[in-house]
Parts: structure tokens; sequence; C-alpha cells
């Protein structure tokens, strides 16, 4: 089994903590104030190379990252305990997890609500999950950031297929494409699985935010 991002694992282990280094402290800043501190068992879902694990165990939570990418974990297993596997099927027992994130990966996962689902199924009453993600009406296929000032929309927001269209040839989304999640279906994804959204944040280096987050609990 090959995940897209195996060919260019030590590509985005560079790129995700030094050519993106503003950008990724920014989104750790997201889920730092939305996960808020530990102590307890944090799934780091497609936790990719592992960047963010410092900042987990800063809170006072003890990760474990589930990916699908043996790439990707080559370079995380250096950072956290690691499990290979498919996030939409944990291996993990049912209402046992005190906390769940998933940071910048749902345009990676063709079916983010069964992800949503299953996180659902492995918190705690009273677990926590925490999604940061590209913002999905600021960023993506669909969406022109080349002037930070003006994001242009085009009619590509209402296709929720796998795209390797992107405004920069440069990024990963050129070189692993993206399934677009619109903003009703990430929300009702939530609440669908019997969360309850408890906040929404948005993030941008500009006047235009290209990061959403939320927060999300299971109730006890």
């Amino acid at each position: 089994m090959t995940a897209a991002y195996d060919a260019i694992a030590d590509w985005y282990e560079q790129f995700a903590t030094d050519t993106s280094a503003d950008y990724m402290n920014r989104v750790r800043r997201q889920l730092a104030d939305l996960l808020g501190p530990g102590p307890g068992r944090c799934l780091d879902l497609c936790c990719g190379t592992g960047v963010h694990t410092a900042e987990l165990r800063r809170l006072g939570w003890d990760p474990l990252g589930v990916d699908l990418s043996a790439g990707q974990l080559r370079h995380a297993r250096r950072r956290l305990p690691v499990a290979r596997g498919d996030v939409a099927a944990l291996p993990v027992a049912a209402a046992t997890v005190p906390a769940v994130t998933c940071v910048l990966g749902h345009t990676d996962l063709p079916d983010y609500p069964a992800v949503i689902a299953e996180t659902a199924r492995v918190l705690a009453p009273g677990g926590r999950f925490v999604h940061v993600g590209v913002h999905p009406c600021f960023t993506g296929a669909f969406a022109d950031r080349s002037d930070p000032e003006r994001i242009v929309i085009d009619g590509g927001y209402a296709e929720r297929r796998r795209s390797f269209r992107a405004w920069s040839p440069h990024g990963v989304r050129a070189r692993v494409g993206a399934w677009h999640v619109p903003l009703a279906d990430l929300l009702n994804a939530v609440t669908d699985a019997g969360l309850t959204l408890t906040r929404v944040s948005e993030s941008g280096s500009g006047p235009v935010p290209d990061v959403l987050a939320l927060l999300a609990t299971k109730p006890s």
C-alpha cells in the first residue's frame, strides 16, 4: 500500500520544518489554543512527519501518531510513537481516548466525514477533537491566492473530487493533490458524528484567512 506522500516525504520534512516554519507556527498556536492542556493520550491523525509533537507534549499530552505514509513515518518515529494505518479505521477501542487532533490532514482524505465519525467512536466521554486545516472557503484548487489582498474564488468550490490544480506550482497540493471539503460539509460532519461543536477560529497571514480550526467535544 503506497501513500501519496511517500514519494515526497523527504521534501515535505524540509518544507514543514524550514520553508513553511512561520505558517506551521501559526497553525500550532491555533492547535494549542483550542486543545488546551493534558494530560492523557492524544491521537495525532495524519501526523505526517510529526512536526507538531513538541507542541502536544508542551501542552502535557502523550501523543501517538497515525498516518498511512511509511515515508512520512520514517521521519515521525524520531519524534513520537507511531502506527501506520487508515485513520478512518483506527485499531483503538471505543470511548478510550481523551483527545484526537487532525492538523492539515483533511484535504488528504477522500472521506473526511468517515474520519470524524471514527474519531467520535474512539473519544472518551468529554473528550476533545481539534481540527486545524486549510480554510475550506478561501484555500484550494478553486482559490487563486496570488494576490494576498484579493482572493479569487471560482466555481470549483462546489467540487469535492481530488484535484492537482493549484495557484502555486511549488507547494504541497501541486505534488499530491487535495480533496475539497466545503464548509457546510465539514461542520455537518462534526455534528452528524454526535460531537458538539464548541469553538471555531480562523487565521491568516493577511486580511483573508487561510486556516480554519475547530474544537468539538464528545458529550459526557
